[in-house]
């Protein structure tokens, strides 16, 4: 999961969708000339986080996979809307335009095929859109293409130019002991998520990184390049790669679109994962803890090999970065589906999410909705249809309940503490004045 930050970092476009929440604070960074300082800490906590998830995963693979299990239609919608919450958090200083953020990313997933009847809606004919607005050709469009465009009109006004000075591969001692705590916890959180099937480091890494805001004494600075941040998202979405191979070891059941595919492997060499593949293939399990392990090692020692070279990257002149970035955007966009309505709907949503970042809507908590959007959806519906509709059946679910529970708490927590700046804030420009009138 490393390489996804290293866009993320330098020109604002996720490498994958897991390393979206990477950008709220690792571009900021960057953009402030500490690219090499952001991209070292993504290193270390995706190391670590790493380590973390491999570590349960030797160890602890039948028990989470045992709790993993009795999730139900109406866990992962509680999931869902857990994850929803921390929109509240990721909304910046204004939570009632991130919050209509929030809901325009919901609308966008309304478009396409019904999650139980399959009916298509709202594609007006255009059959690309029935499994819904590709996320990958989204993705890019709003932050990367946004980004060039944002970037175009800075230049057009005559911006400084960043000035990366490379002074360490790996982050400082300092740095390490700020963020030793987040990253466990950003690990164990990835590692508990990515062994829910279905769940995937995207959720993991946003859910870590509200969790590092909730935690932190100085919630106000995530979003503007506060490195705990960096740390939260990292650290769990590589520790969700350990989490999705428990339940595939361990049930048989892919944790994500990866370990599927790892699944279609194992079955053409004649393997069943499950708990027979412990008994008659123990060699095998050791084989894929220890290639796990091994992993881990190799992305930190070519990631360490790679940090000074990334971070200049940031240095180029922009005449010749942007034009660049835009071209590897639409190939990308391009290749996911060889389709050029692909390319056309990417430069579609540059367009919005310029129009967004202009008047200060933040573009997160629409990506957050789109992640989470159709988990929810689907969820509920199946839950009310096993239930024939009777939505008492969230109130008899112990995890469901208490993953609603927390996020009430989480919204209470984000409102507190947004009252907290908000007073903060006010009594800083109180003081201002007051030495202006005292000068006077």
């Amino acid at each position: 999961m490393y390489g996804g930050s290293i866009a993320s970092i330098l020109i604002r476009t996720p490498g994958t969708p897991a390393a979206a929440a990477t950008l709220l604070d690792g571009y900021p960074m960057g953009q402030k000339g500490e690219a090499s300082r952001a991209l070292s800490m993504s290193l270390w906590a995706s190391f670590i986080g790493g380590l973390i998830g491999c570590g349960i995963m030797t160890f602890l693979s039948p028990q989470v996979s045992v709790f993993a299990l009795k999730f139900s239609p109406a866990e992962y919608f509680a999931l869902a809307v857990f994850g929803l919450s921390i929109i509240v958090s990721i909304s910046g200083n204004n939570v009632i335009k991130g919050l209509m953020s929030g809901f325009f990313g919901l609308i966008l997933c309304t478009v396409g095929s019904d999650p139980i009847s399959g009916f298509p809606r709202y594609i007006f004919g255009q059959m690309e859109l029935y499994e819904g607005p590709p996320f990958i050709p989204t993705l890019i469009g709003l932050f990367a293409v946004s980004e060039i465009l944002s970037g175009v009109e800075k230049f057009s006004i005559g911006s400084t130019k960043i000035t990366e000075k490379v002074t360490q591969i790996l982050p400082t001692p300092a740095d390490m002991k700020r963020c030793m705590v987040t990253i466990c916890k950003g690990g164990l959180i990835g590692t508990f998520i990515g062994a829910i099937p279905g769940a995937g480091g995207d959720i993991a890494a946003f859910v870590s990184y509200g969790e590092a805001k909730r935690s932190s004494k100085t919630p106000e600075k995530f979003g503007t390049g506060m490195i705990e941040g960096v740390a939260a998202a990292e650290s769990a979405n590589n520790g969700c790669s350990g989490g999705a191979m428990i339940p595939l070891l361990s049930l048989g059941v892919p944790g994500d679109s990866v370990t599927a595919i790892l699944l279609g492997a194992f079955i053409i060499h004649g393997l069943q994962p499950g708990p027979l593949l412990y008994k008659d293939h123990i060699d095998v399990v050791y084989m894929v803890f220890a290639s796990l392990l091994i992993s881990n090692i190799a992305m930190f020692i070519i990631g360490a090999c790679g940090v000074k070279f990334f971070a200049k990257i940031i240095g180029m002149d922009k005449r010749m970065l942007l034009p660049i970035i835009l071209v590897l955007s639409l190939i990308g966009s391009y290749s996911m589906r060889n389709s050029f309505f692909d390319v056309f709907l990417t430069l579609g949503f540059g367009v919005i999410g310029y129009l967004f970042q202009r008047y200060g809507f933040p573009l997160p908590p629409i990506l957050l909705a789109l992640i989470l959007g159709p988990m929810a959806e689907s969820n509920l519906r199946r839950e009310l249809v096993i239930s024939q509709g009777s939505p008492a059946i969230f109130l008899q679910q112990p995890i469901a309940l208490f993953l609603m529970g927390l996020a009430v708490i989480s919204l209470l927590m984000a409102y507190v503490s947004q009252r907290k700046v908000a007073k903060r804030v006010a009594a800083a420009a109180g003081g201002d004045e007051t030495n202006t009138t005292d000068k006077k």
